[in-house]
Formats: structure tokens, C-alpha cells, sequence
């Protein structure tokens, strides 16, 4: 007979049989996996499982949301049940194998009822009053890119102003001094509700109503090759009066470059107000930190050779698109290779695995990926433009090149004419691009060109520059 029941005080699932000991015990998940702890011995046994992990070489931290499979050989788990359970990091409920985690808010909260009573208190809410600033990065589910290289400035020039972090789960690790908000609960409609300044990357979701005197800096997340917002293909009156919608709420837009201005005021018809060509600030750890350190928490030599392999989603599917094997790949470029799938698909997919492929989509600054790796190979990603800050080798493996600009998105420029790297269609031609030793010089005077235009404020001072601004301009009293 086998039992399960959670141990709130450890933060753990605990299952328990007779028999000897299984040989195996483990919670595995799409982008985290758990041990058990074993105690007993001989008649009966007992498999801990810890409700947290760590990744990374970070502190550990509840598991992210996902429907996880309970592994234990020899076991019969079909009768094993345990209804929703809401611990301090975590909400958990088992049914035979499965284990589902969710982020620990009350299910109430997440009724139509109980949403549209929160979503109510916090349109009364007064507002706009805390010194403090709300920070959402790609919907919560990671805390990077340009909100994160803001916090961290900011945390050190102005330490008294409180800083909220928007997260999915409690498995997304917010700065040090920061205060995690688990998305869709009370302390969330709060935090962004009173704070006097919201940082975001892209859209703000849910209801959004704006209090006396709150300002909205919209970071967005890249230079665009395809094309966004307005300029999508196809007319489509509720998407076009959606992005005047979004639009209106923003007070600042912030640019990498005077490209992206021209065209994010343009396809977000953000007319009258101001938009800040700085650069990135997540552009600035190209400049500043040692790959050598994050290589060694990666797990990898001083002398391997890294790819990166980090494509865009696609409009028409929902997990990465895998037009490389990354394991073959790695055996015949000799590399190791770094697999990060967008935003996007992070919750829909799993973590590939295979001998020296890492997966990296869970991790959370992509720029440290750029950074760490030797080279870069992607699609349509704006990762490419701040990848060209190193000045290392891109290769660009589109097989789908005439769909996507054709169909799916469509470009502002021609990818092919002015790509700082190869073009390639099929994984045989990228492996022999990568073998090319000369393709460097054949594009030296390209990827000049591309640095000039796209990189000219990426100079390691962004975060700098923006936080000037926020505090010169009073949107938070340092």
C-alpha cells in the first residue's frame, strides 16, 4: 500500500510504502526535476520530496507551475490523491502519477467572482501613492532584460524606493531587496495599484487602471526585424484599436536605437509623447561583466567552444521550433550548446537534454547567455540585435524564411541584403558555416555597418542613463 500527504512544515510531498526501498523516486517536470529523500528501511519506507529546487547555482526556490510525473519503481500510486493545497511557495494537488503545482494563491482568487472582486477594490484603490516602483518582465515569468538592468541601477542610487517584481510563481528568483508579487493575488492588484512608477517590457495585462499621478515606462524588448503591432499583416479592426488601447496607457517608451524609434512610434501610434534612445540597459552586462564566471555556473570549461541557439516564436505554434538536433549539432561542431526558447514558448515546452546540450530557456537574463556563448545562431530574433554589441560571430538558420516573411510576419528590411552572417536553410549548411573560418572577414564590413546603426548607445551606461531620467523627472524621490 502506498500513501501520500504533504509535509507543510518542510515544504515537501511525502509518499510512503512497504517493501524494500524503490530504486528510483523522482518528481519530474517540464523545466525542473526532484529527488526524493529517502528514510526507513526494511517493512516500510518513506520518499520525500522537496517542494523547491535549484538551478543555476542560484538559492533553491518553489517549483515552477506545471504538471509534474511522480516516479517511484515498483510503487502502485493510482490511489493516490490529495486535493488542492496551498503552502508558502507553492499550491499542489496529486491524482495517481500526477503531481499538479501551481502558484500558491487561493483558489478563490481565482474564480470569475473573486477576480472580478479584486479587479474592483483595485480600480477604487486610491493609488499612485508608495514611493515605489512595479517591475513586470515578459508577463512574470522571468525577472531580466531591460526592467531588471533598471532595478538594479535604481537599488543602488535610490535604495529607499520599494521595488515589486510581477512573477508568475515563486520559483522566478526577484533581485536581492526586491518583493516578489505572485501575478492575480491581493498583494499583486496592490503593489500595482500604489506604486508611482511601472516598469514593463511589454503589455500590461488584465485590467489597468491608471492612478493620480502613476507613470507607465514602457522597456519594450528588442529591435524589431519583423514587424509589429499596426504594421502586422492582414487588417484587423479589434487588433489595431487593441494596440491604441495598450498604447495610450504609456507615458514613456524607451529605444536601443533611432531605428526602433521611427518604428515603435509608428506601429504603436505613440504620437505626443516621449521616447527615450538610450540603449538597453540589459545591453550593458555585455560591457561590464566576466563570461568566464558565468560559464563556470553553466557548468562549462574555460576552453569549450559555446553556440547559442536562440530562434523567435512563431504566430502559428506554441513551442520552439526545432529545426536543429542541438545533440548532433554539438558533436559535430565539437561545442557545447546552449538551447533558450523565447519567452514564449516557456511554458509550453520542456527542457531538451542530451550529451553537451544544456537548455536555457528557464534561465533568467538572456543577455548573460550572449555573453557566456562563442557564437550565435537564431532566425528573426531581435537577440540579434544585441548579440552584435560582442562583435562575435552570428549565423542565421531560416528554412522557413519565405513563410515567415511572406505570411506569418513580414520584415522592415531584407534579413538576407544585410545580415552581419550567413544565411543558412538546412543544419549541414550551418555545420559547414561554422567549420568556415573565413566568413568573419567576408562579413567584417556588414557587421561594422549593422554595429554603427544598431549598437551606437549599447556603450555599458544605459541603465545609467534611464535612471537618470526617472529621477530627474520625479517619477520615484530618491
Amino acid at each position: 500500500m502506498t500513501t501520500a500527504r504533504i509535509d507543510d512544515t518542510a515544504q515537501a510531498l511525502v509518499v510512503a510504502g512497504t517493501g524494500a526501498r524503490p530504486a528510483e523516486a523522482v518528481l519530474v517536470g517540464p523545466r525542473a526535476r526532484v529527488e526524493a529523500r529517502f528514510s526507513g528501511g526494511g517493512k516500510t519506507w518513506k520518499a520525500a520530496f522537496p517542494l523547491e529546487a535549484s538551478r543555476w547555482g542560484g538559492p533553491s526556490l518553489p517549483l515552477p507551475t506545471g504538471t509534474y510525473e511522480l516516479r517511484i519503481s515498483d510503487a502502485d500510486l493510482q490511489e493516490l490523491r490529495i486535493d488542492p493545497v496551498v503552502l508558502t511557495g507553492v499550491r499542489i494537488a496529486v491524482d495517481g502519477s500526477t503531481v499538479r503545482i501551481a502558484a500558491p494563491i487561493d483558489p478563490v482568487y481565482e474564480t470569475v467572482e473573486g477576480r472580478s472582486t479584486l479587479e474592483e477594490r483595485y480600480v477604487a484603490q486610491s493609488g499612485g501613492t508608495e514611493n515605489a516602483v512595479f517591475f513586470e518582465s515578459f508577463y512574470g515569468r522571468s525577472v531580466g532584460c531591460n526592467p531588471r538592468a533598471i532595478d538594479r541601477e535604481l537599488a543602488t542610487r535610490a535604495p529607499q524606493v520599494r521595488r515589486y517584481w510581477s512573477v508568475v510563481d515563486l520559483s522566478v528568483e526577484v533581485p536581492e531587496g526586491a518583493i516578489a508579487v505572485v501575478e492575480g493575488s491581493p498583494q499583486w492588484w496592490h503593489a500595482r495599484g500604489a506604486a508611482r512608477l511601472l516598469v514593463v517590457n511589454d503589455w500590461l495585462r488584465r485590467r489597468f487602471a491608471r492612478k493620480p499621478g502613476q507613470k507607465v515606462l514602457q522597456t519594450w524588448h528588442g529591435t524589431p526585424l519583423k514587424r509589429l503591432a499596426l504594421h502586422r499583416p492582414g487588417f484587423d479592426p479589434r487588433r489595431m484599436a487593441a494596440v491604441v488601447k495598450e498604447s495610450r496607457r504609456w507615458d514613456v517608451l524607451l529605444a536601443q536605437n533611432t531605428y526602433s524609434e521611427r518604428i515603435l512610434r509608428k506601429a504603436y501610434a505613440f504620437f505626443g509623447r516621449p521616447i527615450w534612445v538610450d540603449g538597453y540597459p540589459r545591453n550593458d552586462t555585455l560591457i561590464s561583466e566576466d563570461p568566464a564566471a558565468i560559464r563556470r555556473s553553466l557548468g562549462i570549461g574555460a576552453e569549450e567552444r559555446v553556440l547559442l541557439y536562440a530562434p523567435t516564436w512563431r504566430d502559428d505554434r506554441t513551442e520552439m521550433v526545432d529545426f536543429i538536433d542541438p545533440e548532433l549539432l554539438a558533436r559535430q561542431a565539437n561545442a557545447v550548446v546552449l538551447v533558450r526558447g523565447h519567452s514564449r514558448t516557456l511554458e509550453q515546452g520542456r527542457d531538451r537534454d542530451g550529451a553537451r546540450v544544456i537548455d536555457v530557456t528557464g534561465y533568467p537574463e538572456t543577455a548573460r547567455l550572449l555573453l557566456a556563448a562563442d557564437a550565435l545562431i537564431t532566425d528573426y530574433s531581435s537577440v540579434m540585435f544585441d548579440f552584435s554589441v560582442t562583435g562575435k560571430p552570428m549565423y542565421f538558420l531560416v528554412p522557413d524564411l519565405d513563410h515567415y516573411r511572406g505570411q506569418l510576419r513580414g520584415f522592415y528590411f531584407d534579413l538576407a541584403e544585410r545580415a552581419p552572417g550567413p544565411l543558412v536553410r538546412t543544419q549541414q549548411e550551418l555545420t559547414a558555416a561554422l567549420e568556415d573560418a573565413g566568413h568573419e572577414t567576408a562579413f567584417a564590413e556588414r557587421y561594422a555597418a549593422w554595429r554603427r546603426q544598431f549598437n551606437a548607445r549599447d556603450d555599458g551606461h544605459a541603465a545609467q542613463r534611464v535612471v537618470d531620467r526617472i529621477l530627474d523627472l520625479g517619477f520615484v524621490t530618491p
